[in-house]
């Protein structure tokens, strides 16, 4: 495979990238997070668009992100009904697969800053996939847990062996990432686990870099507890129906 600069991506009629970002009440902070990611993207010179995906906020997400993309043509703000964070990831993975070369992804809540995004562009020449590692993250042991069962199915069903499988900070290849994406429903709920599953199966060239992670100041968890632990078994079970599908292999 090879990479496309900027302009001959422009001049292919494709985005070189496709930023997705997920947004469910992070009022006080959405608007300062995507300015930083344009400042970021703007300065690496690439030829992009930000995806601000609003999952049916019940705060004033959407009005913000709005204002700053009067003054930001390459911010898009896609608003629809709640539907989770699992598909919100997928809507814009989609979109990302068809209108640019690489989709990469990260959350709103800017416990991953923009700043370390330029490591895994660098990466991009060599693989198809960079996946982040949050390192110095804080969780309750009922989190740690989670995180290890998703590691561990990954590795289970897919021989998956990536440290952090479900980290929400990753750049990939539209042409690996697109035939991985057709047997995923829309409901997923942890695509993320599902994604680096099949990536390592089809043969992906894979890098991982430690992304530094900060605890959330703003907004609120919207799954602990026993819910937490209901999504955990759900993503378990559709982890492990996925890994039956056809993986193409790259």
């Amino acid at each position: 495979m090879t990479d496309t600069g900027a302009a001959g991506a422009e001049a292919a009629g494709r985005l070189e990238l496709c930023a997705v970002m997920p947004v469910y009440n992070e009022e006080e902070i959405v608007g300062s997070v995507a300015e930083s990611w344009l400042e970021v993207l703007d300065g690496l010179g690439i030829h992009y668009e930000l995806v601000a995906i609003v999952d049916g906020a019940t705060d004033a997400s959407e009005q913000v992100l709005r204002a700053v993309a009067e003054r930001h043509p390459r911010l898009v703000v896609d608003a629809k009904p709640n539907s989770g964070h699992g598909p919100t990831i997928l809507r814009g993975y989609r979109r990302g697969a068809v209108t640019a070369e690489w989709v990469f992804q990260t959350d709103s809540d800017d416990e991953m800053p923009a700043a370390s995004f330029g490591e895994l562009w660098e990466l991009r020449h060599d693989v198809d996939a960079v996946i982040g590692i949050r390192s110095n993250r804080n969780q309750s042991a009922g989190r740690r847990a989670i995180t290890q069962a998703a590691r561990l199915t990954a590795r289970a069903a897919f021989g998956c062996r990536l440290a952090d499988v479900n980290c929400p900070y990753r750049l990939m290849r539209s042409s690996a990432l697109a035939p991985l994406l057709a047997p995923i429903p829309d409901d997923t709920f942890a695509p993320n686990v599902v994604l680096s599953g099949m990536l390592a199966r089809s043969g992906a060239r894979l890098a991982e870099v430690p992304v530094p992670h900060h605890d959330r100041t703003t907004g609120v968890v919207s799954i602990l507890g026993w819910k937490a632990l209901r999504a955990a078994l759900r993503s378990f079970g559709q982890t492990v129906r996925l890994s039956r599908a056809r993986i193409p292999k790259i």
